[in-house]
């Protein structure tokens, strides 16, 4: 009897050994998985997350930069520990390795790692004026490179204040204002090719100041191209002759370029400025209000006519 019992007890102890041994075994798989980083991870690297991607797409990018192992235990992790719709996008710089329940909470928190640089774009900048910003702040992103990188987005990056690491790509920077521009821009209905609202949306970012100011004008613009008449706009000048132009010469007025809206009918071949999104919504949505001519004062209001003696007299009043 007593050895039966003796027995019994051995075998309980082998029971509870074993499982000791396999929590034991389980918990250094997971603090392994959670807290492990893999072999190739890219210290001193920053890693960019672009706005407005989900949680699976921030998954393949840290996987393809070695960042993680696993895309499904950082899909865990995040939607299980952290607001997966609060993601903070921009720059990751990683000077250690750490393992992806940090990469998790650093990404769902904006711990990016550095001392991020900022840098305002006003509205109604042209890329060669950014690209003049750019290399101020950032001096090892030429101007010249900058440039070359946004080539073809004029009109499209998006102005606003932006947060960069300090040794951040020119790349970079252009798919994120370009990005913001996507985001903004898919709020806005509109009823004509997005090309032509963006280079409406130029002209109004330089010759009008206010939401509604900048929708009459907008009106004006779009019924003089109903009607075949030219849009005779000062503000594209500027852009020709990359200074500030807003009173062109005469001798402006003869340059044959396809962006002289005085010689070529219709709209300039392309934006002259990045618009913000009060002139991008002003393109969208015009207000119509019978008139066909305006003109900013020396009291600096605008100033309204139907015709053209009387967009002359309101020059007689307001300008000379």
């Amino acid at each position: 009897m007593i050895q039966k019992i003796i027995s019994f007890l051995l075998r309980i102890r082998r029971v509870y050994i074993g499982a000791g041994l396999l929590t034991v075994a389980i918990l250094v798989l997971i603090w392994g998985a959670v807290f492990d980083a893999p072999k190739n991870f890219p210290i001193g690297e920053t890693i960019n997350i672009p706005l407005g991607v989900t949680t699976e797409q921030i998954a393949d990018i840290l996987h393809d930069a070695n960042v993680i192992e696993s895309k499904k235990l950082y899909i865990g992790i995040t939607r299980g520990f952290f607001n997966s719709n609060k993601l903070k996008a921009g720059d990751y710089f990683f000077s250690n390795q750490v393992g992806p329940l940090i990469v998790a909470y650093r990404i769902a928190t904006g711990v990016h790692g550095v001392e991020p640089t900022t840098i305002t774009f006003a509205e109604g900048l042209t890329i060669r004026e950014m690209a003049e910003d750019i290399e101020a702040k950032f001096p090892h992103i030429s101007a010249e490179e900058f440039k070359k990188k946004a080539d073809g987005l004029e009109g499209y990056l998006f102005p606003d204040t932006y947060n960069f690491v300090p040794n951040v790509s020119a790349q970079t920077i252009v798919n994120t204002m370009h990005g913001e521009f996507q985001r903004q821009i898919k709020d806005i209905e509109f009823d004509k090719p997005l090309s032509d609202i963006v280079i409406m949306a130029s002209i109004l970012e330089r010759e009008a100041r206010q939401l509604e100011t900048k929708q009459k004008v907008s009106g004006i613009l779009w019924d003089r191209i109903d009607i075949g008449m030219a849009l005779q706009v000062d503000a594209v000048f500027g852009y020709i002759f990359e200074r500030e132009t807003f009173h062109p010469s005469l001798e402006d007025l003869e340059i044959d370029s396809p962006y002289n809206t005085y010689k070529y009918r219709g709209l300039p071949p392309g934006p002259i400025s990045n618009p913000g999104i009060d002139s991008l919504y002003a393109a969208a949505n015009p207000i119509e209000t019978g008139y066909l001519f305006y003109l900013t004062g020396n009291d600096g209001l605008m100033h309204y006519a139907q015709t053209f003696d009387g967009h002359r007299r309101n020059r007689a009043l307001y300008l000379d």
